[in-house]
């Protein structure tokens, strides 16, 4: 029910630190549009320090269900681990709100459906939480790639090379099919390659091989894959927490330029670089500029900041540098509801991008490529990442 003053009534279900660094932040930066009035937790010590940061007029509760009896928040916020996101997603669903969650949306493709069966009984929606899509540096470049401005999309590399202690895995649900869903594959490189399709489009087939080097973990630590995209590219996708030197990069070469950016957690504008083929005019390349940018080289360039004209970025009016963020996302999510239609990140969206996942799993444990589609209710595959050989695997070794 949205509050007199015209603001839809938000809840966070979650009060650690992936709320208070990000949700919170994003509910702040958009608050003309949407107020915090509840928050989950079942830590009472942490939800009481949440409350106190949020400040006056969130009301606290220990369980989803009650929370949504009491209060009927028009949006749910979900930061709990992710064996808990389907449940809790679910619900929010059946209660009329809407949902922003954190990745992944929920543990398979089984729960997925559960999901959108949801959707279509209540009405409201589910998106998960991609920030990387909805920086500008990322809505500029989507732009050009898929309106056909750097050339034809022929060859990808999406890297995603952390690193992670014993320490890391020490929490009890990391690293576990049950409550985790698999290894670095569904919550680090998850980040990385949603962004690599969001920029090429519908990915078609996937070789893949994934081991468990280091760790003492259920799932791997390292997975890498081989992948045709729909429009004939070809891209390669790694997943790492075994890396010291850590970085996350997407880079496009299409037939006329190379595009990519080079991160780690989060990007801005100046992390992108496009350089063009020798071909290619300067006039081209200074079409693709934008507003403000520097020049890095002859004729890379570095940072095309904002959209073309110097006109704002959808979700955070007037402002040409957005960074990758939830404040980004959110602001995305809350123009969709005004406008009476699907929010970005859900949907099909959500759906390509963990099949891809569960696609990555299969062609790792089969030892065989899989194509986009196959995988469908009566697939082990569906039901489980780990597919059933999860529990068989080896501590040290491949899929």
């Amino acid at each position: 029910m949205t509050s007199s003053s015209g603001r839809r009534r938000a809840a966070v279900v979650g009060t650690g630190a992936i709320v208070v660094g990000g949700h919170l932040p994003a509910l702040r930066a958009h608050a003309d549009r949407v107020e915090l009035v509840a928050a989950v937790d079942v830590d009472p010590g942490r939800l009481d320090a949440f409350r106190a940061e949020a400040g006056e007029g969130v009301a606290g509760f220990s369980s989803t269900e009650a929370m949504l009896d009491a209060v009927r928040p028009d949006l749910v916020l979900i930061g709990t681990p992710p064996s808990f996101h389907r449940e809790q997603t679910v619900a929010a669903l059946t209660a009329g709100a809407w949902v922003l969650c954190e990745k992944p949306l929920c543990l398979s493709l089984a729960e997925y459906d559960e999901i959108a069966a949801a959707e279509v009984a209540s009405g409201a929606y589910a998106s998960v939480i991609f920030q990387h899509r909805y920086g500008s540096g990322a809505v500029r470049a989507r732009e050009l790639i898929r309106g056909g401005e750097l050339g034809a999309p022929l060859v990808a590399h999406c890297q995603t090379t952390w690193h992670r202690d014993a320490g890391y895995y020490s929490v009890p649900w990391r690293g576990r099919w049950a409550t985790e869903g698999g290894g670095p594959t569904m919550g680090h490189g998850i980040h990385q390659y949603d962004l690599l399709l969001h920029l090429l489009g519908e990915w078609e087939e996937v070789q893949a091989m994934a081991a468990r080097l280091v760790h003492d973990t259920e799932s791997e630590d390292v997975s890498t894959a081989l992948v045709r995209v729909a429009n004939g590219a070809l891209a390669t996708v790694v997943n790492s927490v075994l890396s010291p030197d850590e970085v996350s990069r997407v880079r496009v070469d299409c037939a006329d330029a190379t595009v990519e950016l080079t991160h780690l957690y989060g990007h801005v504008n100046d992390d992108w670089v496009y350089t063009p083929a020798p071909h290619v005019a300067e006039e081209r390349v200074a079409a693709w500029r934008g507003v403000g940018e520097g020049v890095r080289g002859a004729r890379g360039v570095r940072g095309a900041r904002g959209v073309p004209g110097g006109q704002g970025v959808p979700g955070v009016p007037g402002v040409l540098d957005v960074p990758s963020s939830h404040t980004a996302q959110l602001g995305f999510v809350l123009d969709a509801w005004a406008a009476g239609v699907r929010p970005p990140g859900s949907g099909r969206e959500a759906r390509n991008t963990l099949e891809f996942a569960a696609a990555l799993y299969k062609a790792a444990f089969t030892g065989r490529p899989v194509r986009a589609g196959e995988i469908g209710p009566g697939d082990p595959f569906h039901e489980a990442m780990h597919g059933g050989f999860g529990t068989t695997w080896s501590r040290v070794g491949r899929a």
